[in-house]
């Protein structure tokens, strides 16, 4: 049970050094995707008539925007729900598959393009041949994920060479995850963004862009003019500004009311080298 795991056993987690669950053996790491896989549909993304997708203009902004305008044979939407992610270059892609353990969002198609929904393996292993997506998006899914370094390895492995890797996490600890905490699911944590970083480059890829956002000044400032704060080109783009102000206070766990005056999440955008002629 995570309630009886010391505080002081977290310490090395709390202090963004090492990432919880990423060392669990199978035992545990099965028992994380037990609590996990239906989470998030529970919380109410299953209800489609009243859901609403809040990242557009921030995946705009932070991810597709450095992309160019290539066209992408086969996208691979990691956690993607619906796959309204893939909305900004829905045009672009010819078929798209989603790997999500919630039987709750599968469909045959995402916005006019085929799409195919995949249950992922409890140890996060991809059952896909190598090299077979020229896009892969993951946004906000690795928080929720105990063996994290390996999922990021295996994302890299079914990338063909030259393809992109867009990736959203939180960089913030989210608070004690052994204790319940409103709105979020029971095993969720944020990513420290060094680990996050180091993961991604040795997985065989390199940065293409990073942008850190979501500092907390934004939300209450732009709720009062706009439903989806990330949804606002306007507010996406203050958000970058400030976030960057303060990249000098990025901190996992806060000790002091300082420590909240930073951005809470980090967007990536990657790729896998291309073959050399």
């Amino acid at each position: 049970m995570l309630e009886q795991v010391k505080r002081e056993d977290l310490e090395p987690f709390f202090s963004g050094d090492r990432l919880y669950g990423d060392d669990f053996d199978d035992t545990q790491v099965a028992e994380w995707y037990a609590d996990e896989c239906e989470a998030y549909a529970e919380l109410g993304a299953e209800d489609r008539e009243h859901y609403h997708y809040e990242y557009h203009a921030s995946n705009r902004y932070a991810g597709y925007r450095h992309l160019g305008d290539k066209r992408y044979s086969h996208a691979l939407g990691f956690g993607s729900a619906y796959g309204d992610e893939l909305l900004p270059v829905i045009d672009r892609i010819d078929r798209i598959t989603i790997v999500d353990p919630s039987t709750k969002f599968t469909r045959t198609e995402v916005h006019g393009v085929p799409a195919e929904y995949v249950t992922p393996l409890a140890t996060g292993q991809l059952p896909f041949p190598p090299e077979i997506f020229d896009l892969v998006t993951c946004f906000g899914v690795l928080h929720h994920i105990a063996n994290v370094s390996h999922v990021v390895n295996d994302l890299a492995r079914v990338m063909k060479p030259g393809a992109y890797l867009l990736l959203r996490e939180p960089i913030v600890s989210m608070g004690d995850w052994r204790y319940p905490r409103p709105g979020l699911t029971k095993r969720e944590r944020g990513i420290p963004a060094k680990i996050l970083r180091d993961m991604v480059h040795a997985a065989g890829l390199a940065t293409v862009s990073e942008t850190l956002f979501g500092f907390p000044i934004t939300e209450r400032l732009f709720r009062l003019m706009v439903r989806d704060v990330y949804n606002s080109p306007v507010a996406v783009w203050f958000d970058a500004m400030v976030s960057r102000a303060f990249a000098w206070n990025v901190n996992y766990h806060p000790r002091r009311k300082l420590h909240l005056l930073r951005p809470t999440s980090l967007f990536l955008v990657a790729a896998k080298a291309p073959v050399a002629q």
